[in-house]
């Protein structure tokens, strides 16, 4: 062998080691990040469960770890079970957990479009789906046969500062990549009714739940493993307990 194949050997030699130095480094990183979340979210679990004794939630405690928090969401049969921020953009919670630290895994977050005021006909939240299966990575869940099989898994609760608002599932499916589903902005109920006629006939399953263009909706969404479509889920607004 000349020393020039011997050269190139020792460069490919070497970006391969960098590479996998690179990605060790990452694998690492995304543990770590995942464990600094989970410790945060059982910090957050217990102030939500030792502030009151009706089972309310008291925001004014959790606003004071970050002013940003608007909400608390739970998924039956998921491990979805977080406090819900809402920041300035769609951008800043992908990459900064809820101490608004750098953060691979980010937190769970509400559409930056949503005001909270009663006049959503669309609330959006988004969350990673990890391997480990934190954040929004059981929601892929909900396009399983046993899942769906499971009335009370058909039941969100979202908890704000309104209150108790319960959510009848309607819709699960995946989906390429798409900005439709995620609207939040509707010029009147007719247009809201054939936004989620469309929802309805997308889903895997039937729900044979009934929604029109005077309800409202929660929309729960994540990537999939490849980036390249989305698990979703829409559940119709039945209910809210002040």
């Amino acid at each position: 062998m000349n020393k020039k194949k011997k050269t190139i050997i020792k460069i490919l030699m070497a970006i391969c080691a960098l590479i996998l130095i690179y990605s060790l480094y990452n694998i690492v990183m995304w543990y770590v990040d995942n464990e600094k979340n989970e410790s945060i979210k059982e910090e957050i679990n217990d102030i939500i469960d030792n502030t009151n004794d009706d089972n309310s939630i008291d925001f004014k405690t959790l606003k004071e770890k970050n002013n940003e928090i608007v909400a608390y969401l739970k998924v039956n049969n998921t491990n979805i079970d977080y406090v819900v921020v809402k920041g300035s953009d769609n951008s800043y919670y992908l990459k900064h957990n809820l101490y608004k630290e750098y953060n691979r895994a980010g937190w769970i977050f509400m559409d930056y479009h949503n005001k909270l005021d009663g006049t959503d006909k669309n609330i959006v939240i988004y969350g990673h789906n990890t391997l480990d299966k934190t954040m929004f990575g059981t929601l892929r869940n909900v396009v399983k046969e046993e899942w769906y099989e499971n009335p009370e898994n058909h039941i969100i609760n979202l908890t704000t500062e309104e209150g108790n608002i319960t959510y009848q599932v309607f819709s699960t499916y995946s989906i390429k990549v798409e900005d439709y589903y995620i609207n939040t902005i509707f010029k009147d109920n007719n247009e809201f009714n054939t936004f989620v006629n469309t929802l309805k006939k997308r889903s895997v399953y039937d729900y044979n739940v009934e929604v029109s263009g005077e309800d409202s909706i929660l929309t729960l969404s994540t990537c999939t493993g490849n980036g390249k479509s989305r698990m979703v889920l829409h559940a119709k607004r039945i209910d809210l307990i002040p």
